[in-house]
């Protein structure tokens, strides 16, 4: 069974930094065609955040490029999104993703990160 598991989140005050984490079981992020980050704050709708293509392009949504960076260890099979200069408007769900893994595609639970002025 293919499982995603976010880890990372949490409350901070504007201008500071988190960084999620995203472990894979059932799986490999190898075995995968792109791998990335997703958001949705409330009553909005849920926004590319970044996402890792199999042949290591990075694509950042405009609204985090220069702040956020999307990493991948490779040898403990981890995602990362490290998140600096944090706004308010980053207040959301966080969702780690997976696609075109065999086949098959994979979402996390979701973690909150609030960014508080």
């Amino acid at each position: 069974q293919m499982q995603l598991m976010e880890s990372g989140g949490g409350s901070v005050q504007a201008g500071g930094s988190l960084k999620l984490s995203c472990s894979a079981s059932g799986f490999t992020f190898a075995s995968c065609g792109g791998m990335g980050w997703y958001r949705q704050a409330p009553g909005n709708e849920r926004e590319l955040v970044s996402v890792l293509s199999s042949t290591a392009h990075t694509t950042y949504g405009e609204s985090v490029k220069g702040r956020f960076t999307l990493s991948r260890d490779t040898d403990n099979d981890v995602l990362y999104l490290q998140m600096n200069s944090l706004k308010t408007e980053d207040t959301a769900i966080y969702y780690c993703m997976a696609v075109a893994c065999r086949g098959r595609n994979s979402w996390g639970q979701g973690i909150q990160v609030t960014v508080s002025s």
